[in-house]
Formats: C-alpha cells, structure tokens, sequence
C-alpha cells in the first residue's frame, strides 16, 4: 500500500479537517466532491476530534485522512481542493483560524514535491497528532519518503501535546 502507482493510478493522501458549520455533513459533501473531481476514495480513516492547533481559542476540530487513487497530478489536485474548500464555505482570513473545511494534501505515492505553492509531503505531518492518529489507523507502515520512518513511528516520536480522540 502507497509505494506508489498501482494500476497506473497514483496514490494520494488526503487529510479533512474543520470547526465551523455541521462538519460532518461538510466532510461528505467534500468527499463525495472529491471522488467526482479527483479520483476513487479507497480508505477512509475515522474522524478525529482534538483542539485547534496554533490558534487555540477557538472551537475544537474534526479531522479525517482518505486515501485516493487518481490519474491527476498533484498541482491538478491542489487546484481541484481550493475549488473544493471554496464551493464548501472556506473563507482564508487568517492562517490557523477556523474553517469549514481544509484539504491538505500530504502525500501523493512516495513523491517529493516542492514548488512555490506545494510541498509533498506536507511539511507539518510529524508535528501534528491530528494527522498522525487517523494516518496511523488507516496507512500505519508508509514510509514517510523525507524522514524514512513509518507513519506508527512519527506518531510514537510526536511532540505534539495536543490530545486527540475517536470522534
């Protein structure tokens, strides 16, 4: 699983998050959007619940990792997921702030990508257990392509102090 194409299908990550509005609802409609616009959601892990991270007066967030298997390049992806956010409700108005909906995009097969308005793998992954707790439940052996350890491993390492429960 996400060494990397398969059936000629790359293999991307997808984490989910948000604390405004019905989240749940807006995770579905995001990933109903998603399997239209980008590719075939084969794994989903659980949804997460833990405070905001960076800025912390604010309500709490739910977070969600899907794997997706997609024909498209990484900047097709992003472009697709700014779409996506906008059309749920996302509104940038301040970097941490609460959101509708955020689509990170964090690996894309075992690529490292680095351009002005993209890095893969998400350069916060191994800082964030709201990541690391629904990655590990759903991908725990991917190597992380930078840092080459598994996914179990970064989550075991986190510094992270945040806590982080099954929604």
């Amino acid at each position: 699983m996400m060494s990397g194409k398969t059936n000629n299908y790359n293999q991307l990550i997808l984490s989910l998050g948000g604390n405004q509005g019905d989240i749940k609802k807006t995770f579905l409609s995001a990933k109903n959007n998603i399997a239209q616009e980008i590719g075939t959601i084969v794994k989903e892990s659980s949804i997460y619940q833990t405070q905001a991270w960076g800025v912390e007066n604010q309500p709490d967030f739910l977070n969600q990792v899907i794997v997706v298997e997609t024909k498209l390049s990484p900047i097709t992806i992003l472009e697709k997921c700014l779409v996506i956010e906008m059309e749920l409700g996302r509104k940038r108005m301040k970097r941490w702030g609460e959101r509708t909906i955020d689509i990170d995009l964090l690996f894309f097969n075992s690529e490292i990508i680095q351009t002005e308005n993209l890095q893969i793998p998400h350069p916060k992954i191994s800082e964030r257990n709201f990541i690391l707790h629904p990655l590990a439940e759903i991908i725990p052996e991917f190597i992380h392509p930078i840092l080459n350890k598994s996914i179990s491993q970064l989550k075991i390492d986190c510094t992270d102090s945040l806590k982080v429960f099954k929604y």
